[in-house]
């Protein structure tokens, strides 16, 4: 069989029309982005030159190098951010983003390197303490949830509150370091005051080392007592731990004889019932209609009223003897004739 392959992959090379760039670009085309990263990857590892193509080509895509970096303090710098990352490899480009209305931070920013595999290397270690605060990266083409979007986060990341003004995220961290590896944390400061809002969050690497930090005695920082607890709890959402699929059975639902079920034809009588029913006939009411009332008599016709004939009585011509009266009893007055 292999033999056969290598004859036939030889005579296409003989004859020069497949091996042309423009003939593989036909045949790659309609393929699938699956099946072309499943041929990449395949030939890569059977031929060392292939694979350094492929690292070529991806170490020169920004994709590759950049890092989205978030939890920033409210008061970090650009410069400060390239310095924390710059043990990894030389930085191409960093900076904080800022907002353009008021010039504040937005707490966060991006670091890209001039190679690949010092991006790498800093995603290895993707926490990092800055100006008293955990901050954290991951790759920019993961978009703004980044490593931390998996399903047991809601099992990793804590509240604490009642926290006292005086303690900064660096003791906060300190504090619930001994519980196990923190990915995230910081206390929670007004982006205007920059002062303490008296809580802050933790998220760990583990559901483990959280659950070991909620439980035990209550715990105290800077001479307060603290609260402890899931986060989404305290936004009043019950956690739901997932189930593992192996862990749900499937249970049959018993369906009542005579209904209908999907799939199946009915062929059970509905139990007790035959259809149609047949409806029993009243019988005659005993009761007798009440008699019909008597047409009302006809009203007496009215004899006609006679009236005294109206003679109609005409004013002589000119001004009549007596002087006219009008309402108040004022005399009429005639404009000149």
């Amino acid at each position: 069989m292999e033999d056969l392959k290598k004859r036939k992959m030889e005579e296409m090379g003989n004859n020069g029309e497949f091996s042309s760039q423009k003939v593989l670009r036909s045949l790659l085309d309609p393929l699938a982005k699956s099946q072309l990263v499943d041929l990449l990857a395949r030939l890569g590892s059977q031929y060392p030159l292939i694979a350094e193509e492929i690292e070529g080509i991806a170490s020169s895509d920004p994709v590759h190098r950049k890092l989205f970096v978030r939890g920033l303090a409210w008061n970090t710098r650009s410069e400060t951010l390239c310095a924390a990352f710059k043990i990894h490899g030389e930085i191409e480009e960093g900076a904080v983003i800022y907002d353009k209305a008021t010039g504040k931070s937005r707490g966060y920013g991006f670091i890209t390197y001039k190679h690949m595999e010092s991006a790498h290397s800093a995603l290895r270690a993707p926490s990092k303490l800055i100006d008293g605060r955990m901050a954290v990266c991951n790759l920019a083409c993961e978009g703004l949830n980044g490593a931390s979007s998996t399903p047991d986060l809601p099992q990793r990341k804590l509240y604490i509150g009642g926290l006292s003004p005086d303690v900064t995220s660096e003791m906060l961290l300190n504090y619930f370091a001994r519980h196990g590896e923190i990915e995230e944390g910081s206390v929670a400061y007004d982006k205007d005051t920059n002062e303490s809002r008296g809580f802050g969050f933790i998220t760990y690497k583990t559901v483990e080392a959280s659950e070991k930090a909620m439980d035990g005695p209550q715990k105290s920082i800077g001479g307060r007592t603290i609260i402890v607890k899931l986060a989404d709890t305290h936004k009043g959402r019950p956690v739901q731990t997932q189930l593992p699929a192996a862990a749900v059975v499937p249970l049959a639902v018993p369906m009542v004889p005579g209904y209908l079920q999907p799939g199946k034809a009915n062929t059970a009588a509905f139990a007790g019932y035959s259809y149609p029913q047949t409806v029993a006939s009243y019988p005659a009411s005993s009761y007798s209609s009440p008699a019909a009332a008597p047409a009302p008599a006809p009203y007496p016709a009215q004899p006609p009223i006679p009236y005294a004939p109206l003679v109609a009585k005409k004013d002589p011509p000119g001004i009549p003897p007596t002087t006219p009266m009008g309402m108040g009893v004022y005399p009429y007055y005639y404009g000149k004739q």
